[in-house]
């Protein structure tokens, strides 16, 4: 199964973008946690709000399953800083010049006209984003050592 068709998947069991960003990045691990996964729930749709996209929210809680710190006996890992700040420049050339803005309610329109040609593509350029990123700066997408 394609990225695509996994994400249609993933849409018609329910989930959001940033949830699907989340999950994608746990399968590629080989793991499974469904309290992350809910806990992505909030970023969806601008954090219910409107606000920031959940595709972008969603992207950065994927690289930080990779980069994020898990317990205080931890160092920070300096490259998700590095790679928060291509991601998001990378967001802000591709996205939010094509609609105007990083918010979910600007970008998908009135009553969510846009939600079905631009949050696909937002969700999927998103994801193969942040794995170039991860794989640039040395991590194993599989979650083992590099």
């Amino acid at each position: 199964m394609d990225d695509f068709e996994r994400m249609e998947q993933l849409s018609r069991e329910g989930y959001l973008c940033s949830q699907i960003l989340v999950k994608w990045g746990l399968e590629l691990q080989g793991k499974s946690n469904p309290d992350l996964v809910r806990s992505a729930h909030a970023l969806s749709r601008g954090m219910a709000a409107g606000e920031t996209c959940g595709a972008l929210t969603g992207g950065a809680c994927l690289l930080g399953l990779y980069a994020g710190r898990a317990d205080s006996h931890e160092e920070d890992d300096p490259r998700l800083l590095f790679m928060l700040d291509d991601l998001v420049g990378w967001f802000k050339s591709e996205y939010e010049q094509a609609y105007g803005s990083l918010r979910c309610d600007d970008i998908v329109g009135e009553c969510g006209q846009n939600m079905a040609t631009r949050c696909p593509t937002m969700v999927l350029g998103v994801y193969q984003k942040a794995k170039d990123l991860l794989v640039e700066n040395g991590f194993d997408l599989t979650g083992g050592t590099c």
